[in-house]
């Protein structure tokens, strides 16, 4: 991932309004964030609980989104579909966002399950188990850490075309 801007970061969102670019209250650590160790910057408002932002690279430009996390309690734990680490350390939601464009304007959402504080980047950086002998752990967390990438590739697509 790139290092980006306020200005960069309220310019990517492609679902959202002008006003609500405005309301985004940025990450904290914006100034300190290790972007050679993010596959995408994912975010919770501090100020509106049900609220995370993601943005992510498509074709070389910056893409955001606005999602809105859907409230009640999941009956079995879910996978998060970007990461798919089944050991993880952290709670997964199910976040809803408006498709970009005219679909959105007409009410038009897709959904994801995610990791609800947007920690996929670092799940998949940590070394997985060996799963049999001769199994190259290095090889697999590289292969996850690619798998994510395109995961969120995918859904900024999905949300942008549909």
């Amino acid at each position: 991932m790139l290092p980006l801007t306020e200005t960069d970061i309220r310019a990517a969102f492609i679902n959202a309004s002008l006003s609500e670019r405005k309301a985004v209250t940025l990450p904290s650590n914006l100034a300190t964030l290790a972007w050679d160790k993010l596959d995408y910057l994912g975010w919770r408002d501090p100020k509106a609980p049900g609220i995370g932002y993601i943005i992510a690279l498509l074709d070389d430009d910056p893409v955001g989104l606005l999602l809105r996390e859907r409230k009640g309690k999941m009956t079995t734990r879910p996978q998060c579909s970007w990461c798919n680490d089944v050991q993880l350390p952290n709670e997964v939601a199910f976040f809803s966002t408006k498709r970009a464009g005219q679909a959105g304007r007409n009410g038009d959402t897709i959904g994801i399950l995610a990791c609800a504080n947007f920690e996929c980047s670092v799940n998949v950086r940590k070394l997985p188990s060996v799963a049999y002998i001769g199994f190259d752990v290095e090889a697999a967390r590289q292969q996850r850490i690619e798998a994510l990438g395109e995961h969120v590739r995918n859904f900024l697509q999905d949300v942008r075309d549909g």
